[in-house]
Order: C-alpha cells, then structure tokens, then sequence
C-alpha cells in the first residue's frame, strides 16, 4: 500500500514557476515508477510526466516538454515536478501517481493516486 499526498500548488502569473511535491508513505517506494496527470475542468485527466523507479528514465507529455521536469528522491520518499514558462492552458488539478516498477503513460496503470493539488495559471 502507498499513500501520496501532493503539495505545491497554488495560483501563478503566466510565465511563473512552480514546484509540486509528492510525497509517499511506504518503505518501498523505491520501486515504484511514478507520474504526474493533471486534469482540467471539463476535460479528460491526461499524462505528464513519469519518472522510472531509479530516476534513470523520464518521459514527457509533447505539451509540457522542455517546460517541466520531473524528478525523484527515495531517499525522501518524494518526486517532484518543477514547472517553468507557465501557461494558462497548464491550469488544473494536478496529480501524482504510483506504479509498481514499470514507467508508464497509461493512466489506468497506475496503482495508487494522491488527492490532488490544484495549480491555476492567470494570463
């Protein structure tokens, strides 16, 4: 069982920079891959970034590429994910997700989910 609890969030002028933290409960989150989604009103939750369980291997969504990185500390339990060159269409709640061992993109492959923190991008 892992539990994952984000932080970070919060309201940003358009060209701002925000980092979101998650952090997981469990002595073997080492071993899991983790992703960020994020999910806009009225819209489907949709992929953006995910990071191997080593830190070794990360993979971007085309619409946050060279804006955004992801990354991790398992010695902290946390992965974070660092947004620069915001943009109102960034604008959502944002998610963090686990998986055991294998990167992914495919949202239900993902095991266990945190609550959410909401990011919002004034233009």
């Amino acid at each position: 069982q892992v539990q994952l609890v984000e932080s970070g969030g919060g309201l940003v002028q358009a060209g701002g920079s925000l980092r979101l933290s998650c952090a997981a409960s469990g002595r073997t989150f080492s071993s899991y891959a983790m992703g960020w989604f994020r999910q806009a009103p009225g819209k489907e939750r949709e992929f953006v970034a995910a990071i191997s369980w080593s830190g070794g291997s990360t993979y971007y969504a085309d619409s946050v590429k060279g804006r955004f990185t992801i990354s991790r500390d398992n010695a902290k339990n946390t992965v974070y994910l660092q947004m620069n060159s915001l943009k109102p269409e960034d604008t959502a709640v944002y998610y963090c997700a686990a998986r055991w061992l294998s990167m992914v993109v495919a949202i239900y492959e993902y095991d266990y989910w945190g609550q959410g923190t909401q990011v919002t991008v004034s233009s």
